[in-house]
């Protein structure tokens, strides 16, 4: 658990919980993608959950495995112990708790959604995938590298997953036209899965942005924009970027690409908290870790689940 507190954050602020992707870190993925600036900017808190190698020896999260994808074991049931955590310790706003991610941290955004609908009011999945897209490593390889658009029926996954029959939070997805690691198809499946769990049958709005940027929006049968599908062009697999102006956010470098859109700002601003600067004082150099520190897997520990995922991680680009 590492949470990051603005110097002079109020009572009742908002919660952003960022879940980094492979081979990343908590603090480095929410620093990088310019959650800890938008967090001193416009004054909430950051928990970053930090995946640790005896879980996971590249810190992937493991949202394909059945015991980490439920409600009531594993990571999803560890994640959502540190969110109530943070709410309980800084007194924070419950009703305005959100989640994002970036590709098995996107999908494990999805996975916490999907199983606590009722701990978040909004949610964004970057460069993920849909719940229950797959059930084992291999499963998720596939998943990860699908051509097309999944069918009707995957909201009965993540219905089933807690027996919660809404309403369910508003979700806006983010995939590079060019992502060759998790192709646009997951992308576009995700949105299809929460188009079905919001009931939304009729086609989506094209809107533009200030700078000229188009996206699709689904609304609810009551007119909520409640699913939205940001798809940028000529982007591989990682967060858009705005780093320079009044606006920027992040820095750029491994599957973080400044390509003049600040999406952590666009979703914050999405969910309403980013309205307005406020002056909380200087920043902190490093987030809080609340436990005490923890001993290292033992050594050779998951010997052979690491070659695995080494080799397979190799093949799509993302170790050397």
């Amino acid at each position: 658990m590492r949470l990051y507190t603005p110097p002079g954050l109020p009572p009742q602020s908002p919660l952003v919980v960022a879940l980094h992707g492979c081979t990343q870190t908590g603090e480095g993925y929410a620093r990088a993608a310019g959650w800890l600036t938008l967090a001193d900017r416009y004054g909430f808190a950051v928990l970053c959950p930090e995946q640790t190698r005896g879980n996971n020896p590249n810190l992937c999260f493991n949202w394909y495995e059945p015991g980490d994808a439920a409600r009531d074991g594993g990571e999803a049931a560890s994640i959502a112990a540190m969110v109530g955590r943070a709410l309980a310790d800084h007194a924070l706003d419950a009703r305005r708790t959100f989640v994002t991610g970036l590709s098995a941290g996107g999908a494990m955004a999805a996975v916490m959604l999907a199983t606590r609908p009722g701990m978040f009011a909004g949610g964004a999945v970057i460069a993920g995938l849909a719940y229950g897209a797959a059930d084992s490593l291999a499963e998720a390889f596939g998943a990860m590298r699908q051509t097309r658009v999944a069918g009707p029926g995957s909201a009965d996954k993540v219905r089933a997953a807690t027996g919660h029959r809404g309403p369910w939070p508003p979700l806006s997805i983010w995939h590079g036209e060019n992502d060759t690691i998790v192709r646009p198809a997951a992308g576009e499946a995700l949105a299809r899965q929460w188009r079905e769990l919001h009931g939304i049958d009729g086609e989506a709005v094209t809107m533009r942005t200030s700078a000229g940027r188009e996206f699709l929006v689904w609304k609810s049968p009551a007119g909520a924009p409640v699913v939205e599908l940001h798809r940028i062009s000529g982007m591989g697999h990682g967060v858009p970027l705005k780093t320079g102006g009044v606006d920027g956010a992040g820095t750029a470098g491994p599957h973080m690409f400044d390509v003049g859109v600040s999406s952590s700002l666009e979703i914050a601003q999405g969910w309403g908290i980013a309205d307005r600067r406020l002056d909380l004082g200087q920043s902190r150099a490093h987030l809080a870790d609340p436990r005490p520190p923890a001993r290292g897997a033992p050594a050779g520990a998951g010997h052979g689940v690491r070659e695995v995922i080494e080799k397979a991680l190799r093949s799509a680009g993302l170790m050397k």
